[in-house]
């Protein structure tokens, strides 16, 4: 007789162990009921399996893993769990039988959880010139675990840090205390932490004053020299980067035009501040007054009005026979002009191979008075045609 043996059907026994324990539904058991698992006291498990030769051969312990569902799971105690092996995707299971385990059952702590805030304070000097926002703390939760009835007066972590005369920001890890609602502090007895220490930061910024200034766009006979500037606040006290600080001596609010009013003008601006700085002095806004010294204005008549560069093949009747233009200069000079040392020019650019009737602005000369110009704006009207 010859037997034959079929490898196929042969059944095999094998031993796997370091299997992994695994927890199924920490995230429901923590987020819908406020547990966690502690002190579970294995996190490997050994198992005899027992099947055909061709499926416990191609096994091995790193596929397996023994699953515990802790999802049911309803209130805070130590128990003792049973928990399922989990063969590879495609593993034929029902051939498959498992003949010891070791441990046969996973043992843990089912403890209440509580998310509680760092809180903290800076107990330390700043140097001169420097100036500290709130205090940063990572985490900025902690997670504490252990019998509700340890939890329920606990409220918040308290971390406090140190140093003297800092000039840069500091960081520091330290540990923290565990505060109530009176902000008194609570036991530690029967809670565990999800860390022991917190980094505290104190994010330090440079302190500088920047004056507060204005473009000035020189006419009409008005110059810096003669001209009185008023900004209400005069500056303000910016925090931050030193970087950033280092080139900005001054903040323009706004350019005005000498030509646009007679002998005062006044405006409020926003202060426009870089978004990485902060304004710590509070004030927002900023009041200018321009006022012109020594000048005063004369209204003349002025008929003597031209064009100048329209395009080639187009002409411009000039309409406006007469316009009334205030100067401003010294008194000395305005006595000594006349109506026919004014002239208005149009300057037709900009209006190419336009045609119809505008009104250009125009640029007053005061022929033989230099020092002496129009204030505020004026135009004239104009037709524009083509040329036949």
């Amino acid at each position: 007789w010859v037997y034959v043996t079929g490898v196929e059907t042969d059944e095999s026994k094998t031993t796997f162990r370091g299997v992994k324990v695994e927890l199924v539904g920490e995230d429901i058991l923590r987020d819908s009921k406020n547990l966690v698992v502690t002190d579970m006291d294995t996190s490997t498990v050994t198992v005899e399996v027992v099947g055909p030769r061709r499926i416990i051969g191609s096994l091995s312990s790193a596929q397996l893993v023994a699953q515990v569902d802790v999802s049911k799971l309803s209130r805070a105690a130590y128990t003792s769990q049973q928990y399922t092996i989990v063969y590879p995707d495609g593993t034929d299971t029902s051939k498959l039988s498992e003949n010891r385990r070791t441990p046969e059952t996973i043992n843990f702590m089912v403890s209440a959880s509580k998310s509680i805030q760092v809180r903290g304070s800076f107990d330390g000097s700043l140097a001169e010139g420097y100036t500290a926002e709130m205090p940063v703390f990572e985490p900025s939760t902690i997670t504490i675990t252990g019998s509700e009835a340890y939890l329920k007066d606990v409220e918040y972590a308290w971390v406090t840090f140190s140093k003297e005369n800092v000039d840069s920001t500091y960081s520091v890890e330290t540990g923290f205390t565990l505060m109530d609602a009176n902000n008194e502090p609570c036991s530690t007895t029967g809670i565990s932490f999800s860390t022991d220490v917190v980094t505290a930061t104190l994010p330090l910024l440079t302190l500088k004053e920047v004056n507060l200034d204005v473009n000035i766009i020189e006419g009409a006979g008005a110059t810096k020299a003669n001209t009185k500037i008023t900004i209400d606040p005069v500056s303000v006290t910016l925090a931050g980067d030193s970087a950033l600080l280092a080139g900005m001596n001054k903040i323009i609010l706004a350019t005005i035009d000498l030509t646009d009013f007679s002998s005062t003008f006044t405006e409020t601006y926003t202060i426009p501040i870089d978004n990485e700085l902060k304004n710590t002095t509070g004030v927002t806004k900023a009041t200018v007054t321009v006022e012109i010294v020594g000048l005063e204005t004369k209204t003349f008549r002025v008929t003597n009005f031209s064009c100048i560069n329209a395009t080639e093949g187009y002409e411009a009747d000039i309409i406006t026979e007469s316009k009334e233009i205030t100067l401003r200069g010294t008194p000395e000079a305005l006595a000594q002009i006349k109506d026919e040392n004014i002239r208005a020019v149009a300057d037709l650019t900009d209006y190419k191979e336009s045609t119809g009737t505008y009104m250009p602005q125009v640029k007053v000369y005061v022929d033989g008075f230099t020092d002496v110009g129009a204030i505020g704006e004026n135009t004239i009207s104009i037709e524009i045609r083509k040329v036949s």
